[in-house]
């Protein structure tokens, strides 16, 4: 009985390590499905390092070949619908729309028949295009007729009697003017002085010199020559810098006004003498600087006002 019983142990005992080794080999088997992973069925492990040691370029192996990624195709966009241009037609509009619109919207219309008549050159569109070009004619003529008139009625409007266009008025204004200059400078002559700058080996300044020789002559100005170099402080307070230079200072007043920088001809120190001189003694403002006193209160005087013309247009209405 003894025998028996041991016999039956060792039986009961080898069935269970044949479970238990069952078990061990599913286990495994399981493991290494999940380590795995997806898609890696039929596939062989990845090699270690050392047994990729004789792989690639230097041991005859072509690099595997690159996987494009598939394009996806863009889906063509639909373009907008192209919209028509308008097109003018003459009878949209009446003669006196046309006469009556406003001159930035009848010249956009102008070019727009034009346009119409380029592309479609036709007998009818050519027609519409030189009615408009007819209208924007008579309406210039218009214009123009208006404006003579108006200048001839408002004679302030008319600058014929201080700017002359015929050959004796020209005559007789420069005349004028230069009786205006002669007079101005002549009667400044005890109140205004001249600053000639001056420095040795200016050959301008030579130049100069010999023009100033006629003014002094002239109008026997007094005339002060300074070296710059010899009077350094006075070119500072004056900011001379450039030879020959011509200053025109006052008598008792603390303001100047430069005459010329460099060589200037003697009409030309006249005229800038003249306004200079009207200047500082307050007879004009800088508005007026080149305005001759036969010009005051007319159409060539700046400052002169014109609403008389107003308020005479007003009462016609």
């Amino acid at each position: 009985m003894k025998i028996l019983s041991q016999k039956q142990s060792l039986s009961s005992k080898k069935a269970s390590d044949f479970i238990l080794i069952g078990l061990g080999l599913t286990l495994v088997i399981c493991g290494n499905a999940f380590a795995a992973g997806p898609g890696m069925e039929g596939k062989e492990p990845p090699k270690k390092y050392y047994d990729r040691a004789k792989e690639g370029w230097f041991w005859y192996e072509d690099p595997p070949a690159k996987v494009e990624p598939e394009e996806v195709k863009k889906e063509s966009a639909t373009p907008p619908a192209k919209q028509a241009r308008p097109v003018p037609k003459m009878e949209n509009y009446t003669m006196d729309d046309l006469w009556n619109m406003h001159p930035d919207d009848f010249q956009a219309l102008l070019m727009d028949f034009q346009k119409k008549a380029v592309q479609y050159p036709t007998e009818h569109n050519m027609v519409e295009y030189y009615t408009m070009q007819d209208i924007a004619r008579r309406k210039s003529a218009a214009f123009a007729n208006v404006a003579g008139y108006v200048t001839q009625k408002y004679t302030s409007f008319d600058m014929n009697s201080t700017a002359p266009t015929v050959t004796p008025g020209r005559i007789a204004k420069t005349q004028m003017q230069n009786e205006e200059i002669q007079t101005t400078i002549a009667s400044a002559q005890g109140d205004h002085a001249l600053l000639f700058f001056t420095q040795q080996g200016c050959s301008f300044c030579d130049k100069q010199k010999n023009i100033l020789k006629f003014f002094n002559d002239k109008y026997d100005w007094p005339i002060k020559e300074m070296d710059i170099r010899a009077n350094p402080d006075i070119a500072a307070r004056f900011n001379i810098t450039t030879t020959p230079t011509l200053l025109l200072i006052g008598k008792g007043k603390s303001d100047y006004i430069p005459v010329s920088v460099g060589v200037a001809s003697l009409d030309t120190i006249e005229q800038k003498l003249y306004r200079g001189v009207r200047l500082m003694d307050g007879k004009i403002t800088p508005q007026e600087y080149a305005t001759f006193d036969y010009q005051m209160g007319g159409g060539g005087d700046p400052k002169a006002t014109l609403q008389n013309n107003l308020n005479q247009s007003r009462q016609k209405k």
